[in-house]
């Protein structure tokens, strides 16, 4: 048995989308009212389901991408998150600190 190759989302994605305009096209051009118009519907919507998912898919494999840039891959991106230093960290093991901590964000943040 041969197997095929996967293919890319993108690839999915285009596919499914023409398939869908084909289906669409011919609908509004035949005007169907049967059977067939019905079957011709749901592929058109099922379609389009997998031309979104695919996009979504293709989305995120982009976003999983590490960048080329070392920087970048290092975690060092210029921007440090709020609140968050090596006394922080040190004092998390204490529930009043930790306590005393949320209180003094909530202080903070007028709430």
């Amino acid at each position: 048995m041969r197997r095929f190759p996967r293919l890319d989302a993108r690839v999915v994605a285009m596919v499914a989308l023409l398939a869908a305009a084909w289906l669409l096209a011919s609908l509004l051009a035949g005007r169907r009212q049967d059977l067939l118009g019905v079957a011709m519907a749901l592929l058109c919507v099922l379609c389009g389901i997998v031309a979104g998912v695919a996009v979504a898919a293709a989305r995120q494999r982009d976003a999983e991408i590490p960048p080329a840039d070392p920087d970048q891959a290092a975690g060092s991106t210029g921007v440090e998150p709020p609140g968050i230093d090596a006394d922080t960290l040190e004092t998390l093991g204490d529930r009043e600190a930790v306590r005393a901590l949320r209180d003094r964000y909530r202080g903070n943040s007028g709430g």
